[in-house]
């Protein structure tokens, strides 16, 4: 686990209950201490790494990004840190985007239930895009666009790339090991990945 360990009352451990009982392969509540901010990391998103800058609300240049979260994380002492665990195989398809979906939906779920739970300043992140995922069929973000609300409220969450949330250190935290996959990883070398979302925890 993080350096920083805290302390889980009731409350926290439903969370984390919530969280597997909605497909999380697992969840673990972290001191904000042990989320990494990494500037760098935005850099992924910005270097015409990914095709879907600039396309969405919930990413960059449409985020306050590092600094912004750097400012954020400050009103904030703990945290719930999730991971679904994804063959390789399948994050390396068309079949992974079924799965970033559940993340969004596992983090807007958790989210819920904190502010349920009184922590009325609760905010979830997750891993990628909300536009591939949730508007796909769509040209525009309604938001960007001015001619609308999001059409997926409920469960579109921000982009962790977008705020340079260190995910490496987050699993380090949690106490998971994490296998990196590029597109050049071969499946049968390794065969597990994960994926995981952040929800900060907060009245």
């Amino acid at each position: 686990m993080g350096k920083n360990s805290i302390a889980t009352d009731d409350k926290l451990e439903s969370l984390i209950q919530v969280a597997q009982q909605y497909g999380a392969s697992d969840a673990k509540a972290i001191s904000t201490a042990d989320v990494a901010v990494d500037k760098s990391l935005t850099n992924f998103c910005k270097d015409s790494r990914c095709e879907n800058y600039g396309l969405s609300i919930n990413c960059p240049p449409h985020v306050s990004g590092p600094a912004g979260f750097k400012e954020l994380l400050k009103d904030y002492k703990q945290a719930v840190v999730f991971k679904i665990d994804v063959p390789t195989e399948t994050l390396l398809s068309k079949e992974s985007l079924e799965v970033f979906r559940s993340l969004h939906k596992i983090a807007s779920i958790i989210e819920k239930a904190a502010l349920e739970k009184g922590y009325i300043r609760s905010k979830a992140f997750a891993g990628g895009s909300c536009k591939p995922l949730f508007c796909q069929e769509y040209t525009d973000c309604l938001v960007l666009s001015g001619n609308g609300k999001c059409r997926h409220p409920d469960i579109a969450r921000a982009s962790m790339s977008g705020f340079g949330i260190n995910v490496s250190q987050l699993v380090e935290a949690a106490g998971w090991k994490m296998n990196r996959i590029t597109s050049e990883t071969d499946p049968k070398e390794v065969k597990m990945g994960i994926l995981c979302g952040l929800v900060l925890i907060g009245r």
